[in-house]
């Protein structure tokens, strides 16, 4: 009984320590792959793959039906023309006719044509005012043609169009919220041309880097070579990728493509920062570096405010009541801002936590990256929009 209930515990006591170790390897490997994970991206992500595109579309229309807010006749004469054509070709003269209505907008139409599109579906279309219209609500686009860049038709859109702003006015006041005159609608064109595309036939295709970079486009050249096994990819320049594809490999190409796309790969940019001096807002990237500076911010401001004061004379005295000016000036030439010492080698955090320390706003902020750029102890480059 005893050597029975000896192998029993003996038992358990390794099944608990199968699973300590089992735990412990599971700890191990979320830790040493998370890092991974959360730096990298998948190459569908990264990059756009050559024949798979999208085309803008553009044409011109009406729309009808507006409750008095549409184009003024008299204003917009390519309005005034695209109605008299339009009722000319449903038999109707209006030559000689002095037209006022105001329920016609001119439009532009715009549409992206998804890649591998077919015959008969639908896409979503804008509608944008051309004329002096002041909304498009409740409006209904007439038949519009739309056409790629080569002048040729692929797509017709017609329907009512759904705008997300308004415009309300009378006599002296008026309130627009959002922007009425650009509408959408949905499923609002029928593809009647397709764009011929074999992408099942390519001997070889370019994978176009969204941000170039070249190694990143060493590392994804690197990431497909060893998921397949073989020499099929080649980064041949910052912003091109190139596969070579096998008979066999293009056979079943949409496979192989669907599988390099989920590969994760870590990708690199330079350092930069990017400035937009319009509103202030700074951009740093995580690989910006600074050499050891010193950084002083201070201004000089003369605060001037008029308090004027009124003088009375006394009762019963021959006198006159006067304004005396009163003027209080008072200079802020913020002596205690002193010099900040940024260490050599910080990393973005403790580089916007040493400008913050400084008590200095965005606009400022900008002037003294500038200064350090030029003092050449930003290790940046640095981008003005």
């Amino acid at each position: 009984m005893r050597t029975k209930e000896s192998s029993i515990k003996s038992l358990i006591a390794k099944m608990f320590l199968f699973l300590g170790i089992i735990t412990f390897s599971t700890a191990l490997l979320m830790v040493i792959y998370a890092p991974v994970a959360n730096a990298a991206s998948r190459i569908k992500d990264l990059v756009d793959i050559e024949g798979i595109r999208e085309n803008q579309l553009v044409g011109y229309g009406l729309v009808v039906g507006l409750s008095g807010s549409g184009d003024t006749l008299n204003n917009s004469p390519f309005t005034r023309q695209s109605l008299v054509s339009m009722l000319e070709r449903l038999g109707v003269n209006t030559r000689d006719t002095n037209l006022r209505t105001k329920n016609v907008a001119a439009v532009m139409v715009t549409a992206n044509l998804p890649p591998f599109s077919t015959q008969g579906t639908r896409i979503d279309i804008t509608v944008s005012a051309l004329g002096d219209s002041k909304s498009l609500q409740g409006g209904t686009l007439l038949v519009t043609p739309l056409k790629g860049a080569n002048g040729e038709v692929y797509a017709v859109g017609q329907g009512s169009v759904a705008i997300a702003g308004f415009k309300a006015e009378g006599k002296a006041a008026s309130i627009t919220r959002g922007v009425p005159t650009v509408g959408r609608i949905s499923n609002g064109a029928i593809i009647e041309r397709e764009i011929k595309h074999t992408l099942g036939k390519q001997n070889s295709l370019r994978l176009a880097l969204r941000n170039p970079d070249l190694t990143t486009a060493r590392r994804i050249a690197m990431g497909i070579n060893a998921f397949t096994g073989g020499n099929m990819a080649k980064a041949i320049d910052p912003s091109t990728v190139r596969l070579h594809l096998n008979p066999k490999d293009s056979l079943n190409l949409i496979a192989l493509l669907t599988e390099i796309e989920q590969i994760y790969v870590e990708p690199d940019q330079k350092a930069r920062v990017v400035i937009d001096e319009r509103t202030g807002i700074i951009v740093m990237g995580r690989d910006v570096k600074v050499s050891t500076v010193a950084v002083a911010q201070g201004n000089l401001t003369v605060t001037i405010s008029e308090k004027p004061l009124v003088s009375q004379p006394q009762p019963f005295s021959d006198g006159v009541t006067k304004v005396v000016p009163r003027t209080n000036v008072t200079v802020d030439d913020e002596s205690n801002r002193k010099l900040g010492i940024i260490r050599s080698g910080i990393n973005l955090r403790e580089l916007v936590n040493g400008l913050n320390a400084l008590g200095i706003g965005p606009r400022d902020m900008i002037s003294i990256l500038q200064a350090i750029k030029a003092a050449g102890a930003l290790q940046a480059e640095i981008e003005v929009l």
